[in-house]
């Protein structure tokens, strides 16, 4: 009976943490964007399913129960002390985990793409390689006079917040 119990206290811990975090980037209007701009729900439902992950029997399909089960687990391995609750420490190691295996797996990318001599390493000249940091600066510096001024980077900051929900990451476009 007290296994049951633990599991009910955990399961709602659970749905009350998802759909508490769930609200909160909504409201704020964090998170993944939908192909159209916008925070949709599905569009980030679908962008958090780790097919293979869930997919815990292997038969091709996703149940509700496999979802359950791996949400349980999350919980579980946060929670830190064991009394079958997440407080707001072991949420945010919980937080910072995943955050972390992100940015080693955007490392790696990166490393892949703009490591020329293949060292392992990356040089502030293959850093500078990279077609972002040249391109935006250049979209930045309007006048072309090879520097940006507050003003420039106060306009494209403007730039950006009047598109809002245009582009999905809310960078700058090619088309300025």
């Amino acid at each position: 009976m007290k296994t049951r119990s633990i599991f009910t206290m955990v399961t709602l811990a659970a749905m009350t943490a998802a759909t508490l975090s769930t609200a909160a980037l909504a409201e704020r209007g964090d998170g993944p964007r939908g192909h159209d701009g916008s925070h949709g729900g599905q569009d980030r439902m679908v962008a958090m399913f780790d097919f293979d992950a869930l997919d815990t029997d292997k038969d091709g399909k996703i149940t509700k129960a496999e979802v359950d089960a791996q949400r349980l687990a999350r919980v579980t391995a946060a929670d830190a002390n064991g009394d079958g609750l997440l407080n707001a420490g072991e949420l945010g190691a919980m937080e910072l985990a995943r955050m972390t295996g992100r940015a080693t797996d955007r490392a790696a990318r990166m490393m892949t793409r703009l490591d020329a001599n293949a060292d392992g390493q990356l040089s502030a000249a293959e850093l500078a390689a990279g077609p972002q940091p040249v391109n935006m600066f250049d979209r930045i510096d309007t006048d072309g006079d090879g520097a940006v001024t507050e003003a420039e980077i106060e306009a494209a900051r403007e730039k950006m917040a009047e598109r809002g929900g245009k582009h999905r990451r809310g960078g700058m476009s090619d088309t300025n």
